[in-house]
């Protein structure tokens, strides 16, 4: 249900709506051979020349996504900024940083701030950080979901919500001269698993996001022992190739190309091997810009909100999460997860929203934040808090939860 425009009703959305592509539908033309090209420039990012048109999917293409978390694994072209800059339109599915790249529009703004961006009409507007990440760009497009967006006479496309996550993800169907390109990104059920049959080229993720479950558990009376994860994870995997394979499946497209899983968690303080690229070429990428985002995330971290105790009931309240039997320990820790001598070091109850000084007594779920561990953590810039160590290096955690 969503409110009208007028905010004194409600509408019903139906999450599995028919199958927009059929109405207008367009009987395959013609096309030369390099009269359509697609390219890969780097993780769910794709090049689309379609005729006279260029059009660009998901551009990241420098910087990390997810704080520092993720880095790019290949190497994009060189060229890659003067191809974006020349591009005719732009589509960014959602709001994560794998996908809308603040670093990576930064730079293209400064080249070409006009370029038209098509996004959809999401209740979790894609650039709701615009604002707040100073770049300047001039022509986004909110779009309705399953509405042709004409671009000229061969070339339009439409965007299709997800059934699972309708408030942040998308997917697009191209035409190209009656030719279907479809690109179901990030989405869980695209289109509410209604999608058209026998398109000419699909692409779609293959790898699942990160999560803190549950590697980030304690084995707490024996539930999360090591092998139990092991299993557990493997099992996810299988799941998730089956998903994939049953929605290709499903489509029959002629082409299929699986994109946004190339990532690396390549951070110094993370144990990384790159496999040497064929001679002469460079596939992979063996370099990365950390101190440019590092300061940025430091900048935050200076706050002098963090110098007093009293932020950390003042985050948990305002965040508003509670009634959930969970036990969160918070533990600031050096860059080898040692505690840090003064740091902090705390236990937040979810279930009352307290703050005590031990775990309680009742059986709950327990999380240990610096467990966590991986590209969550890394060398920040010191400080001295407290009776804090000046010089030391510190890694934090931050842990977020959505109600």
């Amino acid at each position: 249900p969503e409110l009208d425009e007028k905010g004194t009703g409600l509408t019903l959305v139906e999450l599995t709506p028919p199958e927009p592509w059929k109405k207008d539908a367009r009987p395959p033309q013609e096309i030369v051979p390099g009269e359509v090209q697609v390219s890969f420039l780097a993780h769910a990012c794709m090049e689309l020349k379609l005729g006279d048109k260029v059009m660009i999917f998901d551009p990241w293409l420098t910087g990390p996504a997810f704080a520092r978390g993720w880095w790019l694994l290949h190497e994009p072209p060189a060229d890659w900024l003067e191809r974006l800059s020349r591009a005719d339109l732009m589509y960014i599915s959602h709001v994560h940083s794998d996908h809308l790249s603040y670093p990576t529009l930064e730079k293209l703004s400064a080249r070409n701030p006009n370029i038209p961006i098509y996004v959809g009409d999401t209740s979790m507007p894609v650039f709701c950080k615009l604002e707040q990440s100073g770049v300047k760009l001039n022509c986004i497009n909110v779009c309705s979901f399953g509405v042709w967006q004409e671009i000229n006479v061969d070339l339009r496309f439409m965007i299709l919500m997800d059934g699972v996550h309708p408030d942040m993800d998308t997917c697009i169907l191209v035409d190209y001269k009656g030719h279907l390109i479809l690109n179901t990104v990030d989405c869980t059920q695209p289109n509410g698993g209604r999608l058209p049959k026998n398109v000419d080229i699909m692409m779609s993720d293959f790898a699942g996001g990160a999560s803190g479950f549950p590697m980030t558990f304690e084995n707490f009376k024996g539930r999360y022992t090591e092998e139990w994860k092991a299993k557990f994870i493997a099992t996810e995997r299988k799941k998730l190739l089956y998903y994939k394979t049953q929605v290709v499946r499903d489509v029959h497209p002629k082409l299929y190309c699986p994109f946004a899983g190339y990532f690396v968690e390549a951070h110094p303080s993370d144990k990384l091997a790159i496999v040497d690229p064929p001679t002469g070429t460079k596939i992979y990428k063996d370099s990365w810009d950390f101190d440019f985002y590092i300061q940025k995330i430091n900048e935050s971290i200076e706050s002098e909100i963090f110098a007093y105790p009293n932020w950390v009931p003042f985050y948990y309240q305002w965040a508003g999460f509670r009634d959930y039997n969970l036990v969160l320990r918070m533990i600031e820790t050096d860059d080898n997860f040692q505690p840090v001598e003064g740091g902090y070091d705390f236990l937040v109850d979810f279930l009352d929203l307290t703050f005590p000084k031990h775990r309680p007594a009742r059986e709950h779920a327990y999380l240990q934040c610096p467990a966590c561990g991986g590209p969550a953590t890394g060398e920040m810039s010191s400080r001295s808090r407290n009776g804090g160590i000046p010089g030391t290096s510190v890694a934090y955690v931050i842990l977020t939860i959505n109600k």
